[in-house]
């Protein structure tokens, strides 16, 4: 089991490189990630955009970014629906958001043409490396579903555990997290959690273990969890951290990273290739890992089919 990011870094580069679209690729931020990326044998760019800005940009930033590499498509909406054509078409084998909105990337997935969408709903996977702990954690979902229901959160859970099969985690610990550990009629959230763990423990949800509700304490705390009196294969030891909805998965993806100094990567899962989605503040040490995360679950999902 993979346990920093350095650790899936390296499982990436001992694979043989993915063709990346990036879709709306006039990005500097962007550019440099991907040919870092590139340089370390992670990724074979292939860039969707306004080629006359990529080239400039490139140029004057010092990125070796060949003419070939280029598919020119100045129009953001028209640029991402090339990408995802690419991918449906076999001709790349992962996405990368570039300089558009996160909305056109997920139009042009979501689109009967492309025909890219494998699972229920697409949802997005943080996974941190946080200092003290000696594992890394996956949040969700801080970016893509606002409040979700029973049935999405289900979904969702599903994504995230193929995230952590693909990194070596062959039965996660899943925390379905809410403010308090015992179901209360007047949080909802609460009632889901319960659900959850039900339908795991009957077999209905398979490849985790599930626990809920937990508090995010208890959920990563062995010592919270027994000062509670929690007794849980779970509690104290969760590897997923299943949010209740996008304002906490938000929080606390960025709490881990600005409190505590969290290294993370992050990828949309639920189409048929893992997305690569980063924001603008993100670092280029993200990027990377980012990249590298999205080529080991890649690979993984080519193992299987």
């Amino acid at each position: 089991m993979l346990r920093t990011l350095e650790e899936v870094l390296a499982a990436a580069k001992a694979l043989k490189p993915c063709t990346i679209a990036v879709a709306a690729a006039q990005d500097k931020d962007v550019l440099t990630a991907v040919y870092a990326a590139a340089n370390q044998g992670l990724v074979k760019p292939l860039l969707v955009g306004d080629q006359a800005e990529i080239l400039r940009i490139a140029e004057e930033s010092g990125i070796p970014v060949a003419a070939e590499d280029v598919v020119d498509e100045p129009d953001k909406a028209a640029a991402c629906m090339k990408a995802a054509a690419l991918v449906r078409d076999h001709r790349a084998d992962l996405l990368m958001k570039g300089f558009a909105d996160t909305s056109l990337v997920m139009r042009a997935v979501l689109n009967s043409e492309n025909d890219l969408k494998k699972s229920a709903l697409i949802s997005h996977i943080a996974v941190m490396e946080v200092p003290g702990f000696d594992r890394l954690f996956h949040v969700t979902d801080s970016a893509m579903n606002i409040a979700p229901t029973l049935e999405q959160k289900r979904a969702i859970l599903e994504n995230a555990v193929e995230v952590a099969h693909a990194l070596g985690n062959d039965l996660p610990k899943v925390a379905a997290l809410c403010a308090v550990e015992k179901v209360n009629p007047k949080m909802p959230c609460t009632q889901d959690a319960w659900e959850l763990a039900e339908e795991n423990r009957r077999g209905e949800i398979t490849g985790c273990l599930v626990d809920g509700p937990l508090a995010l304490d208890n959920a990563v705390s062995a010592e919270a969890a027994r000062h509670k009196g929690i007794n849980s294969p779970v509690a104290g030891y969760a590897d997923i951290l299943l949010v209740p909805d996008i304002e906490a998965g938000n929080l606390l993806n960025k709490a881990m990273e600005y409190f505590s100094g969290a290294k993370k990567a992050g990828v949309m899962m639920g189409a048929k290739v893992p997305i690569v989605l980063t924001s603008r503040a993100t670092s280029a040490q993200s990027k990377m890992y980012s990249i590298a995360l999205g080529v080991l679950i890649t690979a993984k999902m080519k193992e299987r089919s």
